[in-house]
């Protein structure tokens, strides 16, 4: 699965989650720049990427993750 096809997807989770259609993502994206992305939306958005790409991430990685890029290369890696 490329960065791409990844992004289409993401995107599609995060307005899901977020309940907005504007939200466009990129590997620069971090909770500072959606308003509603508090810690409580936090885990609901891991479990909804979780589930739209049938992948778990490790505890580890949901703490590590700085950015939506670095969500982004454990999905590409995981859901090769």
């Amino acid at each position: 699965m490329s960065r791409e096809e990844i992004y289409v997807k993401l995107n599609e989770v995060f307005q899901d989650v977020f309940d907005d259609e504007d939200i466009t993502v990129t590997d620069a994206t971090t909770a500072d720049d959606i308003e509603d992305w508090d810690s409580l939306e936090h885990i609901n958005l891991i479990v909804a990427v979780e589930r739209a790409f049938g992948i778990k991430f490790t505890m580890g990685e949901t703490t590590s993750m700085k950015n939506v890029g670095a969500m982004v290369d454990i999905i590409a890696e995981r859901a090769g």
